[in-house]
């Protein structure tokens, strides 16, 4: 289990942003960041993604057509990976699992093993086991950090839906927490050999 203390989160020290300020200020600061890292802490199981014809397939229960919209959205995901690599940006993402796995989780595991594989971000997994002692009185929340210069604590109502976000400026905030994501990154297991043992065999998911 980790063994460190998770960093705390200072709600008078951040900017309260609504949904479609919270992705148009991550839009500007994701734009103009060089040689540099992004970090992404996600720990809820389920998620209500909005406008996403393939998270739609997954709620009429048409995990082919989930399949082939991934595959159709290969040459998108080798685009923004070259912009990557021309910035020398690359963004890290650590994905805490439970088990059972939901469908939503098996959709994204999906998702997310195509991003790793075609170079979009690198991905590590995380069981709630080894993460159990960080969450003894609440659940790890929803972290993102740019450049090591901003922080956004993503908020989800109970059900799921997105709706916005604390921003962090303060170098304490921004700094504690990309080396707490950092620590869970490096205990945390790659997507590429943790797919094919735990996800791939799976039955399609019933939504």
């Amino acid at each position: 289990m980790l063994d460190l203390t998770v960093p705390t989160i200072d709600p008078e020290l951040g900017r309260r942003l609504v949904s479609k300020d919270y992705k148009r200020d991550f839009r500007e600061h994701n734009a103009v960041i060089q040689d540099s890292t992004g970090w992404k802490l996600e720990r809820r199981q389920y998620f209500e993604e909005q406008h996403d014809p393939s998270r739609d397939a997954l709620t009429r229960g048409d995990w082919q057509e989930v399949l082939r919209l991934f595959a159709e959205d290969r040459d998108s995901v080798l685009a923004k990976a070259e912009r990557d690599r021309e910035r020398r940006f690359t963004f890290h993402r650590v994905r805490v699992v439970e088990y059972p796995v939901t469908p939503y989780v098996q959709w994204e595991l999906h998702w997310l093993r195509q991003h790793d594989e075609l170079g979009g971000s690198r991905v590590r997994i995380v069981t709630a086991d080894q993460v159990a002692d960080a969450e003894k009185s609440e659940k790890l929340p929803e972290m993102v950090v740019l450049g090591g210069r901003v922080l956004y604590n993503v908020i989800y109502s109970d059900s799921g839906v997105p709706m916005g976000s604390l921003r962090f400026t303060d170098e304490e905030h921004v700094r504690s927490w990309e080396r707490y994501i950092r620590s869970l990154f490096e205990i945390g297991e790659d997507i590429a050999s943790y797919f094919p043992r735990e996800i791939a065999p799976l039955p399609a998911p019933v939504p």
